[in-house]
């Protein structure tokens, strides 16, 4: 399969005429070979706009949300990241070369071997560190994040990850709703407290391990 014309595919006509304009997102996104993430038998569907099969209830992210969902949070260079439901790495990937510094937090150690395996061959600067935990925990020892990413769509924000986002971070995720159609969210934290505002109607694929919490149902 000839990737470069799939990835060059993906941005023009996936990204672009979905209302992704970040040029820092778009040049990442065109630079980094997602089919590195994909297991072999998936690999022809790397670049489909669509959520790409990893494993046993995981999949990959539809490329064009998870572009709308690091643009809404407008990563800067150096700030810290934490990737949630890393699964293979590519979200993690993407964020790295965005300049920040990344954890990436995934509790399947076969997705994580795919991501140690592709972050050295496709990422030109440092790769995330990875670790394997409960996702719903969030990872407290690097805390706290500018930036937190779930890769993936969650009923609610679990207290544990709220409370690991910094002063003026950003948390980016998709939320499922009851009898609603899930949205792509953006939380900013401001005097200890997590605003959301709506980014798009969104679907994801469901991160395990997840349960709604009252306090944070938006």
């Amino acid at each position: 399969m000839a990737y470069a014309a799939a990835r060059k595919f993906m941005v023009d006509g996936q990204l672009r005429p979905n209302k992704v304009t970040d040029p820092l997102v778009l040049a990442a996104m065109a630079r980094l070979e997602r089919e590195a993430f994909v297991p072999a038998a998936a690999q022809a569907r790397a670049y489909a706009d669509e959520a790409v099969p990893l494993a046993p209830g995981r999949a990959m992210m539809a490329p064009m949300i998870l572009a709308r969902l690091l643009q809404a949070a407008a990563a800067r260079l150096g700030e810290s990241a934490l990737v949630v439901g890393a699964g293979s790495g590519y979200a993690a990937a993407v964020l790295a070369d965005l300049g920040t510094v990344v954890t990436a937090l995934e509790e399947d150690g076969a997705l994580l071997a795919i991501a140690r395996q592709a972050w050295p061959v496709v990422l030109p600067g440092a790769v995330p560190l990875a670790v394997q935990g409960p996702l719903a925990l969030g990872y407290a020892a690097s805390a706290p994040y500018q930036i937190i990413l779930i890769d993936g769509a969650v009923p609610a924000l679990p207290e544990a990850i709220a409370a690991q986002l910094a002063e003026g971070g950003r948390v980016a995720m998709v939320q499922t709703r009851p009898d609603a159609v899930p949205q792509a969210v953006l939380g900013t934290k401001l005097h200890g407290k997590i605003f959301m505002s709506p980014v798009m109607d969104a679907t994801a694929p469901a991160l395990p391990g997840f349960a709604p919490a009252p306090s944070f149902v938006f």
